[in-house]
Order: structure tokens, then sequence, then C-alpha cells
């Protein structure tokens, strides 16, 4: 079954965690438990409905000051698809968090308070999706039942919604506009006959149909070998497999291949899951190749078609978000994770602070502080094999490993 990944973003209160907790309650995702943990909650608090954020709001003090605090991953099944929702915060202080979250999603819902409008936030949101290539955004605004209904005030949010999307660098996104109530459960899983203006889709409806093909940018496969297969038996005693996943594209039995970095060539020969062999190995899929000639080949090269080699280089230039508590400065040493490879690097120089509410750049900045998102030049101790970001999210992104405390403190999307 095709699994779709999306990822939420709004302000504080503007109901995300009710709006994924009203989709599993209409989806009867709920386990019967967990309804009647947030039937009792919601009785002793005194509502007269049931608070579906409480189906998401995992910690403590997240179901305590009525806020998302961590990244919440929901998992759940229709008769179509299978679905993962990454309910991100939406404080400024959490940026880190739904860089986190959106970073792999195919899709993203953009909640919006129909009683606010367009804030500051939203801009913020709508560039993280942007700076992310996240293909599909609906802009979910929320709250309807709170303005009657109005389509007047919903006309108003879409077109200041649509002046936000002229500032955007990536254009390929599609934009749909749905109003809603989380609450009521207006236009989430089924159409509300409280707003006839509105001819679209429910939310759900709209996700069901959504294509997913493909932010992985089909047609430029790449293979990272993960492990090196030598089995130690009488049966497969010169069998030598290379075990990876395969991204952006296919590969095929008989496809001339490079290896990297040693640019050796040969053929692809054998493709195999587990015991069983393939014509073909398709993107996203576990595989262990094998190859016509006896080459020398590890964990950490990567197998890629001839005549569609990536860049290889020991410096890049990438989009960072700082995640760490201390500060990532001009000269500061850190392990740059590119896929299978750690590879030692020095920031080189930082160019400029982005301001993600379309604000503009800063110049002259020495460091980076938590949550700040700037353009970052590199200089690594080895070549990496990368694509751009915006050609191949998988080859294109990296993390920053602090060497000595061993703590992710920044993610990267090379430019």
């Amino acid at each position: 079954m095709e699994v779709l990944k999306i990822a939420t973003a709004g302000s504080v209160d503007d109901g995300k965690s009710t709006l994924i907790g009203r989709i599993l309650y209409d989806t009867k995702s709920l386990t019967t438990d967990k309804l009647e943990a947030i039937e009792k909650t919601s009785k002793q608090r005194g509502y007269d409905y049931l608070d579906f954020s409480l189906a998401t709001d995992g910690l403590v003090a997240e179901r305590e000051q009525g806020i998302t605090i961590d990244v919440a991953h929901i998992y759940f099944s229709t008769a179509k698809k299978s679905y993962i929702i990454a309910d991100t915060p939406g404080h400024v202080e959490y940026t880190r968090n739904m860089v986190t979250g959106a970073s792999t999603s195919q899709a993203s819902i953009i909640l919006i308070d129909a009683r606010k409008g367009v804030i500051e936030q939203t801009n913020r949101h709508f560039f993280i999706n942007n700076l992310l290539r996240i293909k599909d955004i609906v802009v979910a605004i929320n709250k309807m039942d709170l303005v009657d209904y109005s389509q007047e005030v919903y006309n108003k949010i879409k077109a200041d919604f649509e002046e936000l999307m002229s500032k955007r660098d990536y254009q390929d996104q599609k934009i749909t506009f749905i109003p809603v109530s989380a609450l009521k459960g207006d236009n989430v899983v089924h159409l509300s006959d409280k707003m006839p203006w509105y001819k679209g889709e429910a939310l759900l409806e709209h996700l069901e149909k959504l294509d997913k093909a493909d932010i992985f940018n089909v047609g430029t496969p790449r293979f990272p070998v993960q492990y090196v297969i030598r089995p130690k038996t009488e049966e497969f005693h010169d069998f030598r497999g290379y075990a990876g996943k395969v991204y952006g594209g296919n590969l095929s039995i008989g496809d001339e291949i490079i290896v990297l970095p040693s640019k050796t060539r040969s053929k692809i020969k054998d493709i195999y899951v587990y015991d069983q062999k393939y014509e073909t190995a398709s993107r996203r899929s576990s595989v262990t190749i094998t190859l016509e000639d006896d080459i020398n080949v590890s964990r950490g090269d990567m197998i890629v078609k001839e005549g569609d080699l990536p860049t290889i280089d020991k410096q890049f230039t990438a989009n960072v978000c700082w995640m760490d508590s201390e500060k990532l400065i001009t000269g500061g040493k850190y392990v740059v994770q590119h896929g299978v490879n750690k590879v030692l690097a020095k920031v080189d120089r930082i160019n400029h602070k982005i301001h993600p509410d379309y604000s503009g750049i800063e110049n002259d900045v020495s460091g980076l502080s938590m949550n700040d998102i700037a353009s970052v030049s590199f200089k690594l101790n080895k070549p990496i094999f990368y694509d751009q970001f915006k050609n191949h999210r998988t080859n294109g992104s990296f993390i920053l490993i602090d060497a000595k405390s061993n703590n992710t403190v920044g993610a990267g999307f090379i430019q």
C-alpha cells in the first residue's frame, strides 16, 4: 500500500493537534482505550466537546500547556493509503523541530486560524516548506466555525496567502486551500453543509487523491553502498554483493554503472531482494546488487549510472538550520554525515543569515544560534559525491555532528 508522509505546520493554537485527532477519530483509527482517555480528560476539564489534541500531544508539558513541543509521528491507514503525519511545533523556538519533521515529507498541511489570518509564523512555515521543496501544500483555514463560516473571511486569507506565494523561489508547488473546522469536523474527513460556497474536496479526500510522485527526483538513481555481502558458505563462496537503498530512480540488470569515488566502470549483473532475483530495482527499494566485474567496492561508495554523475568535491555551500545551543562559528569543525559517509568539515564562511519570514537576509554574521537558518560554505578533508538539494533531496542533504559530544547540531541542504 502506498505510504504518504505529511508534515503539519501552524502557529500556537491554530489547531494542528486537534485536526490530526479529528482525522483519527473520524477514520476510526483511535483505539478504544485512547478514546476513553480523551472522553474522560475532556469531561474533567469541563469541556462539552472531545479535546482531540489529546490524541497527539504525548508529553506531559504539551498536555498541560496546550501546545506542541516535540515532533510526534502519527500512523493511520484508510482503504487507499497509509499515512505518516509529522505533527510539528509552531513556536519560533522550535523551528528546528519543524525542519526535522518536514525534511522527509512528501506533502504538508499549513494551518491558519480564520480569526487571525496570515501572520508572521505563516510566512516562516511557508518558507520552510519552500526551502525543503515540499511539492504539495494544503492551506487549511481552520476554526471557520468561529467566524460563522464566512466566505469573505476565507477569500481574504486566501488572497493574503497568494501574495505570500509570489515571494517563493520554488515554483513547482501545488497549493490547495480548504476551509475547515477541526473541532466540529467540517471539511476534514467529510464535506460540510455549512459552507455551500466551497466547491472543493474535504481534506482527507484531497489527500487520498494526492499523487506523491515524486519528491525524490525520478531519473537520477543514486545507490550508496551500505554493506558488502560476502557469505561464508560453500554454496556462495564467490558471491560478492552490495547492499543498499536505491534513491531517485531505477536501476536495471545490464545498466552501465560507475562506482564512486574510484570511477571504475562495470555493469549490473543481478539484483536481489533477499533470495529473489529481479530485473529492476525501483526507487526507494532496498536491494543487493552484483556486478559483472570483480572490482573494489566498499561501504560508503556510490553506484551511479554512467553519464549521470553527481558533483565530486571537497567543498560546497548549503543552507543550514542550526539546532544546537552552542553557536556555529566560522572556523568551527564538525562531522558532515552525508548518506553513509562521515567526513570532517570546517566552516569556511557564513555567507549570510536568512530571515525565514521573507524579510530578507543578514550579512556580516559571525555565528549562528539555535533555530537560525543561513547559507554556509564548508571545506572537507576528503571529497563527497553530492547533488544540489533542489535536484535530489536525498543526495543533496546532510546532518552536522559535533565531534566531541556526538550530538546532531545541524541539518543542511546543498545549494
